[in-house]
């Protein structure tokens, strides 16, 4: 535990940030995770579940919770990961 005050203060906002990045991490894979199992089960609204997660990764960059670059990764995997799928079932 901390005795300098400024330190107490440090670990009072690091943990504010912590649990504000925990929620949009959370929803990020949760997206992320339901876009998958949309593809892998070929429902039509994988192309929407692939949408909302790419979405979500946005708004995660936005609110500084992952690297922009962390993000576009994801991303170009999801959309590559969707387009293989599309060629398979046609």
């Amino acid at each position: 535990m901390a005795n300098i005050k400024s330190q107490i203060k440090r670990n009072r906002q690091n943990e504010k940030r912590r649990l504000r990045n925990r929620v949009g991490r959370g929803s990020t894979r949760t997206a992320i995770s339901q876009a998958r199992y949309a593809m892998e089960e070929g429902t039509p609204e994988s192309k929407e579940a692939v949408m909302k997660a790419v979405s979500a990764l946005d708004k995660a960059v936005l609110k500084g919770v992952i690297h922009r670059n962390n993000a576009a990764r994801r991303k170009s995997r999801l959309v590559k990961q969707l387009a293989s799928t599309a060629k398979k079932s046609e």
